[in-house]
């Protein structure tokens, strides 16, 4: 398996857009907290799964191994974009990495080719080979923005 220096997500729920950013250091750390970790589509009682995703999240204290991680309302995805394309900028000498929601993946990589991504390698979300370590660290993103969506839904 190749090794980046930084691996970066970029996932899309219904109204929101989100993408995360880790250090390859930290992403070993991370991923023996990820086992019960999976899509959540693919959950029996997703609203159980969920509730019990979210404990992890806050106990194991998941979110703090990212470098960043942001999720916004779809309609401010150029905002996503342009921090994503600043990090890239900042680190243009580097390996890395990048998963990128299917529905967003067009748009993201005319935006990455007006940079000389050499160094860059872009999937598709569904390119994801399940058990892999980038797997894994996606179903971080792909869980936070369904908590959030859910919340959001409850508020109204």
């Amino acid at each position: 398996m190749k090794e980046f220096d930084y691996y970066i997500f970029v996932d899309y729920s219904e109204n929101l857009i989100g993408y995360s950013i880790i250090e390859k250091s930290k992403l070993k750390e991370l991923l023996p907290k990820l086992s019960r970790f999976r899509h959540y589509k693919k959950a029996k009682d997703r609203k159980l799964y969920l509730k019990n995703i979210n404990k992890t999240i806050q106990r194991e204290g998941i979110e703090s191994s990212f470098l960043r991680l942001k999720i916004k309302e779809i309609r401010k995805n150029i905002e996503v974009y342009g921090d994503i394309f600043e990090f890239l900028k900042k680190h243009e000498n580097c390996i890395i990495f990048i998963s990128v929601d299917n529905r967003q993946y067009l748009a993201f990589r005319k935006m990455v080719n007006v940079i000389d991504g050499e160094n860059i390698l872009i999937k598709q979300e569904s390119e994801l080979i399940k058990g892999t370590p980038e797997y894994q660290v996606s179903l971080v993103l792909d869980n936070l923005l369904n908590i959030k969506r859910l919340k959001e839904k409850l508020k109204t």
